[in-house]
This record gives structure tokens, C-alpha cells and sequence, in this order.
């Protein structure tokens, strides 16, 4: 025990000397968590919380325009700035100048566009049930259609679900305007209110249940992702330090004069080993502390901590000893300290890209999920989902704890394999 307490000290004073490291293993993973963080609650926020600012060019010569402006004002996910008599060019020079993302043009026929439509409609339908006689239908202009504005830097998904939502409003608008018609052209001067209600309020309501096993709705946003994720990353990227600090010792000789010194040389990997144990717990408890307690003095959403304690110390260990043994497999390959940090870096980004740790596999190509599959930050994000968000119950867990365990051994035999064939053990 003596031996390996000195052995874990010599470690210790190593690691302390190693500024580089030091940076790479502490520092990066809490600016990244931070400066990413930021970013896509941001987005968040745009996509679910923040009135959306559109410019309405507002042309109609009827009152539909100002009744789709008042729907859209009324629905609390826009923010309406009414402009008038602004020629097109006028409209794309405003989004390229100014902060505005979105503008919408009504026409100047979109009354009458709409109710010669609504009328024809209820003709048709008439007809169509014998209510009616049969007349000669009257040509219908081409309905001017809305235009809407956009800046190019706005994402594609995004546009889409505003043309959506803007296209609800406007079959909501086309429906209301077809059955008034309709009941004027059965001699009704109006639409009987407590109808109307029925067509118009009776809607199914959707309950909005989360999947977690725990009681509460868990929310996910960009706090419950990136603390999780880029904690993974910090430990991953480890790499750098311990494959090449494998490296330096076997390629300076350390490693044969320590064959020449009785039990050292098993105690100093045993040694390696728990120093690094100890850097990527030590990384975990303070993103995640970052993540509970700094996070919301910046406004961000706060890390709560799932109820499965020992499911998330089993897992953060797991995941701690993965990227142990990652680090140490590619430093015992890698003939120089170059190609360990080199290839063990851009193998942990490819890894963290594919492994949903950057954007989540869902939005991936299903050939692209399917191949994530062999990344162990895959499994251990999986892991950490499963306990932030799903209730953290032990068959969850159970696919991440075997995958985890299996790439370990995995990667200790490959390890003895190599030092075995070098003569180093």
C-alpha cells in the first residue's frame, strides 16, 4: 500500500507540472460548457419563450388584413411592428439593415380575394346538396397570395414552422368566412352565435405527457443537455495528457528501468489510473456544480440533479473509467507523443460528433444513428439522459452499464496485449 501511495503521489506532482494539461482537462470543459450553453439557450428561448418581431406591410383595402394582424398579435408568439406603403425593395432592405428576421406583405385584395373565394366555395357546396339552382359561376381573380420576407442567415426548419403557424390563422380565417357565406346565401343575415361558438371553440384539447418515469414533467433544455454532454467531452479528451504521458515514459525508457524495480511497474499504471479516476470525477462535480449553482445567476436554466444518486455514481464512474482506458489504449499504441495527442483528439471529436455530445442523434441520418451506436460517448450520454431526464431507473441504465463495461475490458486487453508482445510485462 506504501508503494502505491508514493506511486500515486509521483503521479500527482506529474499531472501538477503539466500546465497544458491542467488547461485542456479543467478549463476547456467549462468554457465550452459555458460559451455553448449560452448559445442554445438562446435558441431555446427563441424557438419557445420570446415573441417572435415580424414587420407586417399591411396593403388591404378591406378589414381581413387588420384580422389576420389582430390573430396573430392575439396568439402572444408574435411581436407586431405594423409598417405602411413600403415598396418590396424597401421590405428586403429593412431584414438586410435591421435586426428583423421576418416580414410578411399583405396584398390589396386580400378581402375581396378572400370572400369571393369563401362565396364561390358556398355556391359549390350549395349546389352540390340541391339547395340550390344551378347558375353560371362567376370567374374568380387570382387570389394575391402573402408574401413573406426572410433573412437568408434564418434557418430553414424555422421558416417552415412559421409558415405553419401563419397558414393555421388563415384556414381558420378562409373556414369562418365560408360558413358566414354560406348561411347568407341560405337567407340567414348571420351566423347564429351559439353555432358559431361550436365551430369555432370546440377544439380537442392535447394533453402533453412526458415519457419520464418520475413524477414530475421533466423539461429538457440546453442546461440538461450540455452540462451532461460536454462533461463527457472534458473527460474523453484526456487523452491528450495520459496517452501522452504513456508515451514520454515508454518512449524515454522509464518504463524498462521500472521492469528492473519488483511490483512498480503494475503499480504504476494501478497509479495512472486512479490519478486520472480522480481528474474526471473531479471534472464532473464541478460542471455539474457550475451547472446547479452559477448557471442561474446568469439566467440560465439550473442542472437538477436526477433522484438516482447511485445510479449517477455508477455511470460517472463508468464513464470516467472509459476515457481512462481510451487514453490509455492509444498511448500505448502510438509510437510518439505527436500521434497520441493528434489521433487521440480527432478520434474524441469524431466520437463526441457522432455520438450526439454536439447535436442530439435523433436529427442524425438513420445510418448515421445506427453507426453512433459504437461510440462509447454515445453510451455514456445515453446514460446521463436516462438519469436527467427518464427517471434514471436501473433498466435504463442497464444497455449503458453493459456497453461501458464491455469497451473497458475491451480496451485493458488490448492494453495488456500490446505491453505484452513489447516484453513490458
Amino acid at each position: 500500500m506504501g508503494k502505491l501511495l508514493a506511486s500515486i503521489k509521483k503521479e500527482f506532482l506529474i499531472l501538477v507540472n503539466d500546465k497544458v494539461g491542467l488547461l485542456l482537462m479543467y478549463l476547456m470543459p467549462i468554457l465550452l460548457v459555458f460559451i455553448i450553453t449560452l448559445v442554445q439557450d438562446s435558441t431555446f428561448k427563441l424557438v419557445n419563450e420570446n415573441t417572435i418581431e415580424i414587420v407586417i406591410v399591411n396593403n388591404d383595402e378591406g378589414e381581413l388584413g387588420d384580422t389576420i394582424v389582430r390573430m396573430l398579435e392575439s396568439s402572444g408568439s408574435f411581436s407586431i411592428s405594423e409598417e405602411k406603403g413600403i415598396e418590396t425593395s424597401q421590405i428586403r432592405d429593412k431584414l438586410l439593415n435591421d435586426d428583423n428576421l421576418i416580414a410578411i406583405e399583405i396584398p390589396v385584395s386580400f378581402t375581396k380575394n378572400l370572400k369571393d373565394k369563401a362565396s364561390s366555395i358556398g355556391s359549390s357546396m350549395l349546389e352540390e346538396f340541391g339547395l340550390s339552382e344551378d347558375s353560371t359561376k362567376q370567374s374568380l381573380e387570382q387570389t394575391s397570395p402573402l408574401s413573406l420576407y426572410y433573412d437568408p442567415v434564418l434557418q430553414e426548419s424555422f421558416r417552415f414552422s412559421m409558415v405553419n403557424s401563419i397558414y393555421s390563422y388563415l384556414n381558420a380565417l378562409e373556414n369562418r368566412l365560408m360558413i358566414e357565406s354560406l348561411y347568407i346565401q341560405m337567407g340567414y343575415d348571420e351566423v347564429p352565435q351559439d353555432l358559431e361558438n361550436e365551430f369555432f371553440n370546440n377544439r380537442i384539447e392535447i394533453n402533453q405527457i412526458s415519457a419520464s418515469t418520475t413524477s414530475g414533467n421533466v423539461i429538457p433544455n440546453s442546461t440538461q443537455h450540455n452540462v451532461p454532454a460536454w462533461s463527457i467531452f472534458a473527460m474523453f479528451f484526456m487523452v491528450i495528457s495520459l496517452g501522452g504521458n504513456i508515451v514520454k515514459e515508454r518512449v524515454s525508457g522509464s518504463f524498462i528501468r521500472l521492469q528492473t524495480i519488483p511490483a512498480s511497474f503494475s503499480l504504476v499504471l494501478i497509479s495512472k489510473m486512479f490519478m486520472f479516476l480522480f481528474v474526471a470525477l473531479t471534472q464532473l462535480a464541478i460542471i455539474f456544480a457550475l451547472g446547479k449553482f452559477v448557471f442561474p445567476l446568469l439566467g440560465l436554466p439550473s442542472l437538477e440533479l436526477p433522484g438516482n444518486m447511485q445510479g449517477l455514481f455508477v455511470i460517472s464512474f463508468l464513464s470516467a473509467m472509459a476515457a481512462i482506458s481510451f487514453a490509455m489504449l492509444v498511448g500505448t499504441y502510438a509510437k510518439t507523443q505527436e500521434q497520441a495527442s493528434g489521433f487521440g483528439a480527432i478520434t474524441v471529436i469524431i466520437l463526441a460528433a457522432i455520438g450526439g455530445i454536439w447535436v442530439p442523434t435523433f436529427v442524425m441520418p438513420h445510418f448515421l444513428q445506427q453507426i453512433g451506436k459504437i461510440s462509447p460517448l454515445h453510451w455514456c450520454l445515453e446514460g446521463y439522459y436516462a438519469l436527467f431526464l427518464k427517471g434514471g431507473d436501473w433498466y435504463l441504465l442497464t444497455p449503458t452499464v453493459l456497453f461501458l463495461i464491455l469497451f473497458i475490458l475491451a480496451c485493458q486487453i488490448l492494453i495488456y496485449m500490446k505491453l505484452k508482445i513489447q516484453n513490458y510485462i
